[in-house]
């Protein structure tokens, strides 16, 4: 196997290390995906984002985060006053006195409103940077050019097959979200999630 292949390879794993787990943007994409509605706007805006972050890490943008930790801390609060937010309204769905549906359940906001959120959950959180950016530019590093850009073309890669099966797997959900209950459940643990998230990073600061 060329070297290459092998640094594509690492960057798909390590790619997939950083972003299969639960957080903001992963709960929204998969509520999303379980609606059925802008699924593809979401998963290009997250995909993209993701695209842009890692190919900043490779360049060397690392490095400049790393020497401007004011700018990360200026991304923790405003991250945290999102995250927060999003938690209410997460909560208010699943604790309102209005009576959740399968309809209700489906609705979305508009298109605009969509994308602003899918931009602001990856674009706000620190996260972001000290994973995507840091972390993985500073593995990339340890590879010599050209094969660090293969690694980030497989760090890519799992961006682009992670969020497009969280987006369009959901749909598998569907009948069980049928169930005013399974909605409610859902929203809770999205709230539980977020609003964690949301202190975790004030306690950061």
């Amino acid at each position: 196997m060329s070297s290459a292949a092998v640094a594509a390879a690492s960057g798909l794993g390590f790619g997939l290390s950083l972003i299969v787990a639960i957080g903001a943007q992963n709960a929204f994409v998969l509520r999303q995906g379980i609606n059925g509605r802008h699924v593809l706007a979401v998963v290009v805006v997250c995909a993209t984002s993701d695209i842009v972050l890692i190919a900043a890490g490779v360049g060397g943008f690392g490095v400049v985060v790393e020497s401007a930790p004011e700018a990360l801390v200026v991304a923790r609060y405003a991250g945290a006053a999102f995250l927060i937010g999003y938690a209410v309204l997460a909560g208010r769905r699943a604790f309102g006195s209005a009576a959740l549906s399968a309809e209700s359940g489906r609705a979305t906001a508009a298109l605009g409103a969509t994308v602003a959120t899918s931009l602001a959950l990856t674009w706000l959180n620190p996260h972001v940077y000290l994973d995507t950016v840091v972390l993985l530019g500073s593995f990339a590093s340890t590879y010599a050019s050209p094969d660090r850009w293969f690694l980030g073309a497989g760090a890519m890669l799992a961006s682009v097959l992670w969020f497009t099966a969280l987006g369009f797997g959901a749909r598998l959900l569907g009948p069980l979200f049928d169930r005013p209950l399974a909605w409610r459940v859902l929203d809770t643990v999205i709230a539980a999630v977020l609003l964690a998230l949301g202190l975790g990073l004030l306690c950061a600061g």
